[in-house]
């Protein structure tokens, strides 16, 4: 394929990726109105801004990481890291995902274009610069799930949570840590002497430190959670569904806790779309709590 080829194009915006985006119909769906058409059209003209501004993300990311990609067991393997596409055509077609990212927000509301172009300025600053600072870059990794979470309420008008936005933020941190983790890991598996052997932010960590954090951040979340589901739980039911949903969402953690401490975390998406017993219980959990919020 030449360079530039619009299949390389396609797999440098890492469409898998887009899956992450899904956060974005979190509000609407705990409020319960999210089938409702006036939110579910801003809802899903917001995943697709998300997936458009994370797209041209990673064509900046993978830009400026060109070098260190290609001494990368995997990475090499990447479109512009191997010469299937180049820097230029990958850079002009970020700009052009960006424009149109906050172009669509905007056209949806000026507080959703606020939110996307606040996610762009958090992982552009984290791919140019402080992904390489231990623990900041931790926070800007949590933000940029975050923001995808909030947008969906933004988009519809929809009042969020404090509750939420506590367990939103602190269950990103969780799985951001967890990640670090298990690349860490398998980094010292590698090459004891040299943890940042492949990613440089690793030389600030230790397993020690990285797993308080991830225990820290569970702890908040299945916490603020709790709290969460009794508020949702003033909306009168037959059945306790939003207490109910405890159970699945606090073994769902559990669950991702023994990915992480298997060093299998390092990819968060592929983590829950392999792990079905993950996937299970995150459908689970998903079901029982639009059940209490929607007052069944």
């Amino acid at each position: 394929m030449s360079a530039g080829g619009p299949l390389a194009l396609l797999r440098a915006m890492r469409p898998h990726q887009w899956t992450k985006n899904v956060l974005v119909a979190a509000v609407p769906l705990a409020s319960g109105m999210l089938f409702q058409l006036d939110v579910l059209l801003p809802t899903i003209g917001a995943f697709v801004a998300f997936c458009l501004a994370a797209s041209g993300t990673y064509l900046i990311n993978d830009t400026v990481d060109v070098e260190a990609d290609r001494a990368h067991p995997t990475k090499r393997h990447r479109p512009i890291a191997s010469g299937a596409l180049s820097p230029r055509v990958a850079v002009i077609a970020a700009v052009v995902l960006f424009i149109a990212a906050i172009a669509l927000g905007w056209w949806i509301s000026v507080g959703l274009g606020a939110v996307v172009a606040a996610y762009m300025v958090v992982t552009l600053s984290y791919s140019l610069r402080l992904k390489h600072e231990p623990v900041i870059e931790l926070v800007f990794v949590s933000l940029g799930f975050l923001l995808r979470a909030i947008a969906g309420g933004v988009a519809s008008g929809i009042t969020i949570s404090s509750w939420f936005l506590i367990v939103a933020g602190f269950g990103s941190l969780f799985m951001a840590t967890g990640k670090r983790s298990s690349e860490l890991n398998q980094s010292l598996a590698a090459d004891p002497e040299n943890r940042g052997s492949t990613r440089r932010v690793l030389a600030g960590y230790t397993p020690t430190y990285l797993w308080f954090v991830w225990g820290l951040a569970a702890t908040v979340t299945v916490t603020a959670y709790c709290l969460w589901a009794f508020e949702v739980a003033a909306i009168d039911t037959r059945v306790p569904w939003a207490e109910l949903s405890i159970i699945p969402f606090v073994l769902a953690i559990l669950r991702y806790a023994v990915d992480i401490d298997s060093n299998t975390a390092g990819a968060p998406d592929e983590v829950v779309l392999k792990d079905r017993v993950l996937m299970f219980l995150g459908v689970l959990w998903v079901v029982t709590f639009a059940l209490g919020a929607l007052g069944v």
